[in-house]
Formats: structure tokens, sequence, C-alpha cells
């Protein structure tokens, strides 16, 4: 018999006490929202902005979420060559240098271009928005500065106008603002600030005085254009102003003169008129004399004819009264040699003044022997002056100038002292 030693293991089973959380209501933990559905219309692969060089072709297809073959794409305000295929959004563009050399095309300019998509079913399914294309050129092509004057070179003369506008040849980059100055100062003139401006100069009579050694100037104007990036170009115009008369101020001169030599005028009329009253009343006095004295000398004669002898004294006396009243009457009424020259002296120079006036009136606004013509009345002015020093001028103070123009051309004025051969 055979024994056999087995070895028992006791299992010893802990207990396990499961405590289970009672879970409230107000502490549920809260779950994740299922994501929506794409259901709002957009693009996948929108792009905002196109930079192309003038060489290059632009091909970019535009993708939405949704199912493109219901959808139509459009443009609005598209720049001329750029197109989109209308069931498939693909936007194409070839940049051909004609459309630039023309100008229908700019370089270096924002294009803001609409872009659409619409649903072919519903037209409130659709999505607008805007796209920016701008183009540029390695190959730098500068803007000029033209003004628009032949050869450069413009004549003028003082008191005209000088105006010409200044245009610009755009290259590449056109030129954005316009800098003026010259080689000397200059007033009255129109600034220029930017292509397509007009420059006009009223050239004033005091840019070149009358003492000048030289009756010209030469005045240069330089035009100084820049882009926006600095780069210049100057247009250049030179001016040759020449000297010419004032005529505004010869005018007023003239007008001046005219004025003062036709109040000298009325003056001597005047001083005419006084002589003349004087001369007329001592020739009315020597007159009277002289017919008393005729009178007497011939009472006289007849007095001692008588047969009788009752009037021999008095025909004796009575001549010798006659012959006394010749000193009498020049001691009252001399002869007014004087005045008589005086006043012949006045009228003929009173004619010399107006025909003066008449003879070198000017001829219009700008007559261009106007300076000529004041110096011949100013030298017939003062010759007059000298030689009527010596004749005192009177003032009218009563008289007004019709009043004196009627008496110095009465016909029995102008008979007495006519010029008689």
């Amino acid at each position: 018999m055979c024994l056999v030693a087995t070895r028992s293991h006791a299992q010893v089973l802990r207990d396990t006490v499961i405590i289970r959380d009672t879970i409230r209501p107000s502490q549920a933990i809260p779950m994740a929202p299922l994501p929506a559905p794409d259901t709002a219309l957009r693009i996948r692969n929108f792009n905002p902005y196109f930079t192309i060089h003038v060489d290059s072709t632009l091909s970019y297809k535009f993708e939405i979420n949704k199912d493109s073959a219901r959808y139509y794409w459009y443009l609005r305000n598209s720049p001329v060559g750029l197109r989109i295929k209308a069931d498939n959004g693909l936007l194409t563009f070839r940049a051909d240098r004609s459309y630039f050399l023309s100008g229908r095309l700019k370089y270096d300019y924002p294009y803001k271009v609409s872009l659409g998509v619409q649903n072919l079913d519903n037209p409130t399914d659709r999505l607008d928005t805007s796209i920016t294309v701008q183009f540029f050129n390695t190959e730098i092509i500068p803007s000029r500065v033209k003004p628009s004057v032949a050869g450069g070179m413009v004549f003028a003369a003082l008191g005209d106008t000088v105006s010409f506008s200044i245009q610009c040849d755009e290259g590449s980059f056109p030129i954005e603002n316009i800098t003026f100055f010259t080689n000397t100062p200059i007033s009255r003139f129109t600034p220029v600030h930017k292509c397509g401006d007009t420059f006009t100069w009223g050239i004033p009579y005091d840019f070149i005085h009358a003492d000048d050694a030289e009756k010209q100037k030469t005045v240069i104007l330089y035009f100084v254009g820049t882009d926006k990036f600095f780069n210049k170009d100057t247009g250049t115009v030179k001016i040759t102003v020449k000297y010419a008369t004032n005529y505004p101020e010869q005018t007023a001169e003239y007008k001046k003169l005219e004025h003062d030599i036709r109040f000298y005028i009325l003056q001597l009329k005047y001083t005419f008129m006084v002589l003349d009253r004087q001369i007329k009343h001592n020739k009315g006095t020597r007159t009277t004399f002289d017919l008393t004295s005729a009178a007497t000398a011939l009472t006289g004669t007849v007095f001692g004819a008588m047969p009788n002898n009752t009037g021999q004294p008095t025909g004796t006396i009575l001549p010798s009264v006659g012959i006394a009243l010749v000193p009498v009457k020049e001691a009252t009424a001399p002869t007014k040699t004087y005045e008589q020259n005086a006043a012949t002296a006045i009228r003929s120079n009173i004619k010399r003044l107006e025909y003066s006036l008449s003879e070198n009136s000017p001829i219009g606004d700008r007559d261009p022997d106007i300076s000529g013509k004041i110096r011949k009345i100013r030298e017939d002015l003062k010759q007059v002056q000298l030689q009527l020093i010596d004749v005192p001028l009177e003032i009218a103070e009563n008289m007004n100038e019709q009043q004196l123009n009627d008496y110095f051309n009465n016909p029995k004025v102008n008979k007495k002292y006519r010029t008689r051969r």
C-alpha cells in the first residue's frame, strides 16, 4: 500500500463590494452635437488675388462644395480678355501685350472683378464675391513728359499770354506728379500738377524794362514728372520774350495828356475872350474920340465959312479943340498893341494844339505808334507854353466849355482874326 501525500491549497475569496453610484438627472454628462450637414454654398478653393505677367497665361478652376453641374458662373466689370466658363468655373486669361500697347489695359493697376455662382433651379442659392487681378511687366517702359509745343520753342512779346498743355506718354508706370520750375522767377502763371494740365502765363509789361540793354529775355521752363517709384522725366520749353509797348500804360498816359491839353486850351480860350473884349472896348472908345474930333473940326470949318462975323471965333476955336482931343484919346484909350498881338498868338496856338490832338489821335487800343504820338503832342505843348509864357492865363469861373467854344468859333471873331494876304 502506497501512500501519496497531497498538498491542498485553500482558495480564499475576498468579498468584493460594488458600490453603484446613483446618477442624478441634474448631473448628467452632455452629449457632443452631431455636425450639421454642409448645405451653404461656398467656394472651396477661393483665391481673392491674381498677379499675372504680361506674357503669361492664367488658368484657374474654382470649385464649390456642391454639384457643379447644377450651377453656372459669371463675371462683372472684368478687364478685356478675362473670361470664366459658366459650367465649370474655369477662369482664363491671356495677357496679350497688344492690350497694354493700345491702352486697353494698364500695368500695376488693381482691377476689381465681381465673381458669382448661382443655382440653375433656385435663384436664391447663389454666392457673390470679388477678386482682384493685377498685371505686371518685367520690361520697364519709361513714361515721358511731352509739352504740346512744336520744337519746345515759343516766341512771345510783352503783354502776350502763353498757353499750352502738358501731355504724357505713359509707360509701365504712369506719371503721377509733375513739378515745375524755371531759370528765372515769373509770376501770374497757372501751375501744372499732373498730365493734361494747361500751363498759362500772362507776360507782364515790366518783365523787360525800357532801359534794359537787351530787348529780349529767354525763360526756360522745366516740367519734371515722377511715377510711383520716383522715376523722373523732364520736359523743357524755351520762351523767348521780346520787348513791346505797354499799351495799357501808354493809353492811360495819352488820355491824361489829352485831358490836360484840353483844359489848357479852355484856359487859353477864356484868356483870348478877355483880351478880345478889352480890344473891342478900347477900339470903341478910340472910335468915339475920332468921330468927336472930326465933328469938331468940321463944325469949326462951317462956322468959319459963315458970311457974318458972329461965328468966326467959334470956327477958329473948334478945330483946336479937335486937335486937343487926340492926346486925350491916347491917354484915355491907348492902342492895345500887346493885347492884340497876344490875342492873335493865343488864337493861333489854340488852333495848333487842336490840330496836334486831331492829327496824333491813337488808332484803336494797340496803336503801334502811340509812343511817337505822345512824344509829338508833348513837344507841341511845350513850344506853345514857351511862346505864351508871358501871357497871364485867366480861369473861367462863370462860363462852361460850350460857351467858350461858341465865342471862339463865332464868325465875327473868325473874320476879325483871319489871316489876310
